[in-house]
């Protein structure tokens, strides 16, 4: 399996707290990776510590598309879960999206006609994937919450980079848009891109190709039916994981850790296997049996009840 990112007894800190602990963790290319966890585990910490804009403590072993991390930005974009944009800033989506290529040609745009034509092409074809080009010469600043999320990932996708980092990006949004953003990052792994999104949605987390979880400054990583099964989950969810004993579904009771708007209420998934055909389980379904997940700390099974 080919790696966008590979590390090593990473360390991470966040002033003098020790946010990640000498995790190991990978990022398989061309595949859609979630980051999922309590709140204040790390999921920022590890998008920064990927992009480069945070630089892991000494020993860690950290590599992003074969280099260092930090070394080849232009071929890493993160789209952040919020970005403010000042009303006396007149600025429209077009221009917010080609700031993506800012990566490639940096502020000053320097660039030969043949550069204009692609750097107009991937902008295009940005806001066109992202249902926002008709909204191309509108100010960002009169745009819904959704709209602009839209608008902020069409910048990230404009940048054309291998590996795509997303904060968060559907939290909170519109059905619309949350589809939409959902639709497009999968159609960027399908290129080829690497995605990694953090997310507090269970449901999205089942639909990845990866997951990464992040519990008590490690990292446990698998496949979704090896990651997201009860123990792994109560081990990192603890009180907030309730096993529901009559059809012996997994509920997490967290605000921030809920169902998505088309499913209709908390995220569940069944313990028990009742066979499948071999693919992706929906939450809602029965997942099967699993080894352990890879952790950089082995998982130990927690007792059945819950207390």
């Amino acid at each position: 399996m080919s790696l966008a990112v590979d590390a090593h007894g990473v360390v991470a800190r966040r002033g003098q707290r020790v946010v990640i602990d000498g995790a190991d963790f990978t990022v398989p290319a061309a595949a859609v990776t979630a980051v999922i966890g309590p709140n204040g585990s790390g999921k920022s910490t590890l998008l920064y510590l990927i992009a480069g804009l945070l630089q892991p403590s000494a020993g860690s072993h950290l590599t992003v598309l074969d280099g260092p991390a930090g070394s080849q930005r232009e071929r890493v974009s993160l789209v952040l879960q919020s970005t403010e944009v000042s009303a006396r800033l007149p600025v429209t989506v077009r221009e917010v999206v080609a700031m993506g290529r800012y990566a490639r040609r940096g502020m000053l745009g320097w660039s030969r006609p043949g550069d204009r034509d692609a750097d107009r092409r991937a902008v295009d074809d940005a806001m066109e994937r992202l249902e926002v080009d008709t909204l191309a010469n509108r100010q960002v600043n009169e745009l819904s919450g959704g709209q602009r999320q839209r608008v902020f990932v069409a910048q990230g996708l404009a940048q054309q980079a291998q590996l795509l980092l997303l904060d968060e990006p559907v939290t909170g949004l519109d059905m619309v848009s949350r589809q939409r953003i959902l639709e497009v990052t999968r159609g960027e792994a399908d290129r080829g891109t690497a995605v990694v999104m953090t997310t507090h949605d269970l449901n999205e987390a089942a639909d990845a190709d990866h997951v990464l979880l992040l519990t008590g400054g490690r990292v446990v990583q698998g496949p979704p039916d090896a990651v997201l099964v009860t123990d792994v989950l109560r081990e990192a969810y603890g009180g907030r994981l309730l096993v529901m004993e009559a059809d012996r579904t997994v509920v997490v009771d967290d605000p921030h850790h809920h169902g998505t708007p088309s499913s209709g209420g908390p995220w569940r998934r069944d313990v028990e296997h009742s066979g499948g055909d071999g693919g992706h389980d929906h939450p809602t379904n029965r997942c099967p049996a699993s080894p352990h997940p890879s952790s950089s700390h082995p998982v130990q099974p927690a007792p059945r009840s819950v207390g």
